[in-house]
């Protein structure tokens, strides 16, 4: 094997993922296809960093369609502003889950202290409550 080449089991390992993973990475257009030899997918160095991108993107909400509008831009060398433009509209949705969070929070900590002898009797189940806590 050439320096600097990895098969995908190793790929896979470094990179924290299944090869499979690395496989439908391939067949959605995330990776390039690899060279082959004797059958053997061999990978240059440079794709663990193309996955190290795709696992920070998907960190951060993004979906792989996403990613793949983030992956070309980079292509065509117009990742930040791609990238503005995925950040904006992603944070109104992290708002949304950050907001929603809080109100579970406030729910649970609610229902771990209480003491209403059926759910009938809840408040925190009551169909006339507080609209906010009702839509967790």
């Amino acid at each position: 094997m050439a320096e600097g080449e990895i098969l995908i089991g190793e790929l896979a390992r470094r990179a924290g993922l299944r090869p499979s993973a690395i496989r439908y990475y391939e067949e959605i257009g995330l990776l390039p296809a690899p060279e082959r030899v004797a059958g053997r997918r061999r990978y240059g160095d440079h794709v663990l960093q193309r996955l190290a991108v795709i696992a920070a993107a998907q960190r951060a909400g993004l979906s792989l369609d996403e990613v793949r509008e983030l992956l070309d831009a980079d292509d065509q060398g117009a990742v930040s502003e791609r990238l503005q433009e995925l950040a904006r509209r992603k944070l109104p949705e992290v708002e949304a889950l950050i907001e929603r969070a809080g109100l579970v929070r406030s729910w649970l900590e609610a229902a771990a202290n209480c003491r209403c002898p059926s759910l009938d009797a809840c408040p925190l189940f009551d169909e006339a409550g507080d609209a906010a806590e009702r839509r967790i």
